[in-house]
């Protein structure tokens, strides 16, 4: 099959989308004709190469704050393409809107439909986009989602005949977390992964700290515009030597930090999905997830465990205590050979 992969963006830009989209792209290569159409803001990254069988070819684009994505001469190419297969990615950018331009014999739409913006500017962008995004799923022969909660906003929101959406979850590199070796340290750690943002609850779980045993840590992991609100936080609760920030970690440094956790955290208020979470059952960390989104369909209360919202910070620092340091097991996670294969019986139905 000659398969075109349309995405906001590609490697080497990192992010959930552009990993699932090279990641899918470069097994399906291994027996199918695979190429990306993606946008690159800078105009720096060569127009036109071959990734590992893939070929990737990348448009000039104006993309505010670094989204949306309008590429006119994006559209222009689409226009003349002639695929197989056209599987377009992330409804929030607008190369997924345009890929319906290209001639197919069946478009694929994996949604990443978030439901709302994270800011108050990008919510009033969602909802006017609204009517005109419909149109995508109008054209769709499958919507892929990621998880049942995805599915659930994508029913309600536009419409969608449940039998038209396929819930295939985000795929992992399982090798990455075979071996993985604790590191030696005094006391335990908890430990975050995300964007710093309030809706993520990182906030919550330093607070709680004031509750846990003083041997504890708290290492939290990313960068956002939130980071100054939680140090601030940190200091006034004289928690600066328990909790540390990190940022731009290195991947080899970061399943380190993994491994070497006694519990990880997730109290955000919505997520599709959560690659952290998985990430961290992986690495056999136990979690503790707000009860909330997609986070809900990682509780197992053997595994990981959840806490409703509104949360109280006192339940949270027992809950904490109960789970730090169990034993994590059979968890089902998916790889990419797994996304792929699923994927790809998608687009033979």
């Amino acid at each position: 099959m000659r398969i075109l992969q349309v995405s906001p963006l590609y490697y080497p830009s990192i992010g959930g989308v552009e990993q699932h989209v090279k990641n899918i792209s470069e097994q399906l290569a291994k027996e199918h004709e695979v190429t990306v159409f993606a946008c690159d803001p800078s105009g720096r990254l060569p127009k036109e190469e071959k990734i590992n069988g893939v070929i990737v070819r990348r448009f000039k684009s104006f993309s505010p704050q670094d989204a949306y994505h309008i590429s006119l001469e994006m559209i222009r190419e689409l226009r003349r393409a002639e695929f197989d297969i056209v599987h377009g990615h992330s409804y929030p950018a607008l190369p997924l809107f345009f890929s319906r331009y290209a001639k197919a014999g069946k478009f694929i739409v994996n949604a990443y439909y978030p439901g709302h913006g994270h800011t108050f500017f990008r919510d009033c962008l969602i909802r006017m986009y609204k009517s005109l995004g419909a149109r995508i799923f109008q054209d769709a022969s499958r919507v892929i989602a990621l998880s049942h909660f995805e599915k659930s906003l994508l029913i309600k929101d536009f419409n969608i005949d449940d039998s038209n959406i396929v819930v295939i979850p985000y795929g992992m590199n399982l090798k990455e977390f075979e071996g993985l070796r604790r590191e030696k340290s005094e006391g335990k750690r908890i430990l975050c992964v995300g964007r710093l943002e309030e809706y993520k609850g990182f906030q919550l779980v330093i607070k709680a700290m004031q509750f846990v045993e003083s041997g504890v840590h708290l290492e939290i992991v990313g960068k956002g515009l939130y980071k100054k609100n939680l140090v601030s936080i940190t200091e006034k609760l004289g928690l600066k030597g328990r909790v540390h920030f990190y940022q731009d970690l290195q991947r080899e440094e970061l399943l380190n930090r993994y491994a070497s956790a006694d519990l990880f955290i997730m109290l955000s208020k919505y997520e599709t999905f959560s690659i952290v979470v998985s990430e961290a059952l992986a690495s056999k960390v136990p979690c503790i997830v707000a009860n909330t989104s997609a986070l809900s369909e990682w509780i197992d209360n053997k595994n990981c465990f959840g806490i409703d919202y509104p949360i109280s910070i006192e339940c949270l620092a027992n809950l904490i205590g109960q789970v730090m340091g169990r034993e994590v097991s059979a968890v089902k996670l998916w790889d990419w050979e797994d996304v792929t294969r699923e994927t790809l019986r998608v687009y033979r139905e």
